[in-house]
């Protein structure tokens, strides 16, 4: 008769640990970042539907967004481009704060922290600016059939600036797509910003030298690259082409 071992249903249901070696708060994480990339792709394939329905109107991102700080002449998407850079090096002092997490370095975690949290808000404040000078427009401006009530009737003004209804540069669908699209991820990138300086407080404090290890640090570098992953999807449908 064959043996038969004997096995704790305990231990039989526990289920050890993790196949991958992640985490529960880096798993639940990952699960949190795949439904926000479908969130970001449903956006942006709407935005692709729109844009070809209205193709020949839509207009092109170089001819708006020319505006750059203390310069008068224009320079197509040179402040986006700056934006953008902007961002790509807060991912990197992310990716420095989490190897000197790893490696216990407590004096090296505050300062990239620091580091990124000052270009998270470069970055949100910069896109403060620019939606600034989109929604007042420019001088030129574009004539447009205004409806007034009072009058019961349109009447062509001179419009500048975009909005929800009225757009200087095209069709309003473009600034709608602008306000949601860019406007959803600076959210995100301000929350960023405001849950990396709650971790930066608690890393002067000496939290996770207590605990002995800085995987928070790990979970919202997860957060922050993929909000700069975004971004580069963004520049690259919205901006580029």
């Amino acid at each position: 008769m064959a043996h038969t071992a004997e096995i704790d249903a305990k231990e039989a249901w526990n289920g050890g640990v993790s196949p991958f070696r992640v985490s529960y708060g880096k798993m639940m994480m990952w699960f949190f970042l795949i439904s926000d990339a479908l969130t970001f792709g449903g956006l942006l394939v709407s935005y692709g539907f729109i844009r070809h329905k209205y193709a020949d109107v839509w207009p092109k991102a170089e001819n708006v967004f020319t505006h750059f700080p203390f310069v008068e002449q224009h320079l197509p998407l040179a402040y986006v481009g700056l934006m953008t850079f902007i961002l790509i090096m807060s991912s990197v002092t992310m990716v420095l704060a989490v190897e000197a997490g790893k490696r216990m370095d407590r004096r090296g975690v505050t300062i990239w922290m620091l580091w990124t949290i000052v270009g998270g808000l470069a970055f949100v404040l910069s896109q403060c600016w620019e939606w600034y000078h989109f929604i007042i427009g420019t001088e030129e401006g574009a004539m447009r059939n205004i409806w007034h009530p009072e009058l019961g009737k349109y009447v062509l003004e001179k419009w500048t600036g975009a909005n929800m209804v009225y757009n200087e540069y095209g069709v309003p669908q473009f600034a709608n797509y602008f306000f949601f699209i860019t406007g959803f991820h600076g959210t995100h990138v301000f929350s960023g910003v405001v849950i990396n300086f709650i971790i930066f407080l608690n890393v002067l404090r000496g939290t996770y030298e207590r605990r002995g290890h800085y995987e928070m640090i790990e979970k919202v570098g997860l957060y922050w690259h993929f909000v700069d992953l975004v971004w580069v999807f963004v520049f690259t449908f919205f901006y580029l082409l």
